[in-house]
């Protein structure tokens, strides 16, 4: 019962109370902008290689707007990730289309090295990262990825949707349903006057971080 509850309560909350004017955002696609290609493998990039880390590269493909993520800020990004040697894509949330939080300094092991490329990024921003083995899955490979064999540097495509700075380091799986509603309504509320400013974009981003916040466990 205590599920269904649950539901029922993130359902509500997904519903504005306002006038006719408010604009319905539960529907909004977790996938921002034009789908990569996928198929060649990782995408060739011209631009600058800047060093963020001894073994960490960045490339941007596409850039962003606004200020960069600050430490324990949850970041909401979609990405892709090769391991180099072999070319094989092993993880694609674009496909899966559920983006990834990550609460930057708080994030898995192996993802310390896309923790880095994340936190140099702004929202709407697309980049290539190169990350060495040491600061991605380490000595041993993955057992949950086949495809990332022991030592391998890891190739991720990244787009930062957007993040969030109040949340005191909270990912969904870490907030109360009573924080989840309130932080989807925030977000709902933040989109609707960039909508009415005509920042479509920005207001995007503020609505496709709406989504994971109203799925239900």
């Amino acid at each position: 019962m205590a599920g269904v509850e649950e539901e029922q309560q993130l359902q509500n909350s997904s519903v504005d109370q306002g006038g006719t004017d408010e604009i319905i955002t539960e529907g909004a696609s977790v996938v921002h902008g034009e789908l990569p290609q996928d198929d060649a493998g990782p995408p060739k990039v011209d631009s600058e290689v800047e060093v963020l880390h001894e073994k960490v590269t960045k490339q941007i493909i596409k850039e962003g707007h606004g200020q960069k993520p600050s430490k324990y800020a949850t970041c909401f990004v979609h990405y892709r990730a090769w391991a180099e040697s072999t070319q094989h894509k092993f993880e694609d949330t674009w496909r899966e289309q559920q983006p990834l939080e990550l609460v930057i300094g708080k994030e898995k092991k192996e993802m310390t090295g896309l923790a880095i490329g994340v936190n140099s990024m702004k929202s709407g921003e697309r980049a290539l990262f190169h990350v060495g083995w040491e600061l991605a899955y380490g000595k041993e490979g993955s057992f949950s990825f086949p495809n990332v064999p022991p030592t391998a540097d890891v190739l991720y495509e990244v787009e930062l949707i957007g993040f969030d700075e109040t949340g005191e380091g909270k990912t969904r799986g870490d907030m109360t349903v009573e924080e989840r509603i309130g932080t989807a309504d925030r977000r709902k509320m933040d989109g609707n006057a960039l909508f009415k400013e005509e920042k479509l974009e920005e207001a995007m981003q503020q609505y496709e971080m709406v989504s994971p916040l109203l799925i239900v466990d």
